[in-house]
Order: C-alpha cells, then structure tokens, then sequence
C-alpha cells in the first residue's frame, strides 16, 4: 500500500549567517568609511557611537582590536608626521600613545568597489574580456542561441552536428541516410565591440543641500561601474570626471575620497573635457553618463573669468549647453543623464539637452541609480554606434 506523503514548505526563524566580530564591524565600517569619504578616523568616531548605542562589540572584542585587525590585515595603514613622531597632546596621541593618522589602504580601495558592485548590481560572474555584443551577427564567440545555413568560410568548430543531423534525417530519411553541405547548419555568433566611457559627476554644493547626501549614492554607482568594467569587460575603458566651476578627471583609486565643493555647476566644462577624453579613443562605441541633481549655472569665460547665476535657468549657460550636446551628436556621441531631481523647470532643461543630443534621459531619485546606469551601460553594449 502506497504512503500518502505530502509536499510542502518548512517555514523557519530567520538565522543570520555565522559571522566574526571582525566581520560584522567590517561591514559596518565599510559603510562608513564610504561615507566619510576615506576619512578612517572619522568613520572610527562614529563606529564608537555606534558600539555604545548597539552594543557592537564586548569585553572578549573591543573597537580597539578591531583596529589592530585592520592594520594587521592590511586595510588600513598609520602614518606618522616625521616632524613629530612620537605624536602630540590631542585626542588621538592620547588613544594610541604615537598620534600617527589613519588611511585607507589599496587592498580596501579595491574592497569598497567590489562591495559597491555587490551592492548595486548583484553577484556578477567574471567573463572572458571584451565580450560586448552589438546588434550585427558576424563571426565572434558570443552566442545568440540562433542557427543558420552553414556559409562558405565558416569554421567547421562552429557546425552543429545535433542540428545537421536532424535536417540530414528529415531531408533524406533514415533509409537512405547521407549528409550534405546543404543539411549544414552553424550556431550563429555575434560580434563584440568594445565600449568607450565616460563619467561625469557633479560635485556642486547642491549635491548635499536640503539635508540629503546625494553624492555618496552617486560615488557608490562610480565605484561599482570602476569595477564591472574592469573586471567583466577590461578591453573597455572608464574615464571619471567630476565638475563644479570647472571639470578635472579622477583617478579611479580616488572615488573614494570624492567629495562636494563650495561650487557652482559648470556642466559645459565637464561635456568639453568628456569629448576630449573620448576623441582620443579608438574605439567606435563611445558613450558619456551624467549624473546630476542642478542647473547648469556656471560658464568659464575665454578671458579667464567665471560667469555665474543660480537664479533660474540663464539664458546664456543654458544654449551653450545645447550647443555642447549638438557638437556631441556630430561626433556621434551618446549622451545619457540622470537627473536626481524633480523640479519641473530643470526636468524641461533635461528634455531639450536630450532632444538636442538624441541621447537618453532617466528622471530618479537616488534609490535606484544604480541598477538604471548599469542596465543603461549593458543595453548600449548591444549596439553599435555609427561612427
């Protein structure tokens, strides 16, 4: 007699994954030092606020450990003044005995874009490099699950036997069963381009006001973006810019030191240099990504001086930021903006700076910037962009 058995699901409490001490503040400090813009004794600061509110850390671990944890598993390193070695009479001479300061390491650098990756875009498997797809088939190893007749001059590793066969059997039955060019069939492959980037960021004070911390989303989307494209595509490149009165490039290392400044938005000085940037590469495919909260309200004028108005939308900056995404357009230049605002009049602008450079526009708030540019970054992937 058969059992009745029953199917179903095991409903259980939630158990949080085994973690060390040093692990559990590891990832807390991480947080905070993204925050702090790499500033360790800062994120230290408010890592003992926090034990003292929560209860992070017991007599058998102390937030002092922790500290001779990171420095002994190399995340972080103590500088010392060589005017002044053994330290001096402040708060921190007094806490380690030498007053030497902390900074983050290379080896954290690169975990604090790895965990913005891991953040913002999930457990992404590394690929083999340079594996873009357009939208052209050709020959390549990128797969499109499709097949087609085999072609004079397609490599006899690309047939597909189990598919040749099968039209070999319907063709000319299993009676009188041969196998022709003709019955041939090859799994169709696409080309890979590679991808040329650029990241503009504003760093205008407006990126903090209003009590919201806009540019640390932003740094966590350049950090993870640094990653993907270094680690997924490492034939394609990634320039960063920041802009505020004027626009200078960044190293990748340095994304997480960003900071705001006292700066007004000079958005044409930060097209101008991303167009520079671009027309040095060789590749076909080239795009710029803008992540920005303001108006365009600061110009550099040919004689030196700065033109500023943040009243409004002016007139005179704003043409010439039309201007710039035209030129970019000429230069077969995508632009795509991600404005973390809502304000109807800045949102108009928006509209017109794309319409002038066919480009894309995406209308966000922070929660979500992530996942919008890089589903942005792997779309334009799959296209080629006429140069």
């Amino acid at each position: 007699m058969a059992m009745n058995t029953r199917k179903g699901f095991r409903f259980t409490n939630y158990e949080a994954p085994d973690q060390t001490p040093f692990e559990k503040l590891f990832e807390i400090f991480q947080e905070l030092v993204t925050h702090t813009s790499g500033d360790v004794e800062e994120a230290l600061d408010w890592l003992r606020e926090l034990d003292k509110e929560y209860e992070l850390t017991d007599d058998d671990y102390t937030i002092d450990d922790f500290i001779e944890d990171l420095k002994a598993k190399g995340y972080i390193r103590e500088e010392f003044d060589m005017d002044n070695p053994q330290g001096g009479e402040g708060e921190q001479g007094d806490e380690t005995g030498k007053g030497g300061s902390l900074s983050v390491t290379a080896k954290l650098e690169r975990m604090l874009r790895q965990r913005a990756l891991d953040q913002i875009f999930g457990k992404i498997k590394r690929s083999g490099s340079g594996n873009h797809k357009t939208g052209k088939s050709g020959k390549g190893d990128e797969h499109t699950g499709e097949f087609r007749e085999y072609r004079f001059g397609d490599s006899l590793e690309r047939i597909s036997m189990t598919e040749s066969l099968k039209n070999a059997q319907v063709n000319h039955g299993l009676d009188n069963f041969s196998l022709s060019e003709e019955d041939l069939v090859v799994e169709d492959t696409m080309h890979k381009a590679q991808m040329s980037t650029v990241l503009m960021i504003d760093i205008s004070h407006s990126m903090i006001l209003y009590g919201e911390d806009r540019i640390t989303p932003a740094k966590k989307v350049a950090m993870a973006l640094a990653e993907l494209i270094t680690t997924r595509y490492p034939k394609d490149t990634l320039d960063i810019l920041v802009f505020g009165n004027d626009a200078w490039p960044i190293p990748i290392k340095d994304l997480p030191y960003l900071r705001v400044g006292p700066y007004h938005t000079n958005t044409v000085a930060g097209l101008q240099l991303a167009m520079d940037m671009l027309r040095r590469k060789r590749n076909t495919n080239k795009q710029i990504f803008m992540i920005t909260d303001g108006k365009p309200s600061c110009l550099r004028l040919p004689n030196g001086d700065y033109y500023k108005n943040s009243v409004g939308l002016d007139e005179y900056i704003v043409e010439k930021c039309y201007a710039m995404a035209q030129q970019a357009r000429k230069l077969h230049i995508p632009i795509t903006t991600f404005m973390i605002a809502e304000d109807p009049y800045l949102m108009q602008f928006v509209r017109e700076f794309t319409k002038a450079n066919k480009g894309k526009a995406f209308y966000t708030g922070l929660k979500g910037l992530g996942e919008m540019i890089f589903e942005d970054y792997e779309q334009n992937r799959k296209r080629r962009i006429k140069g």
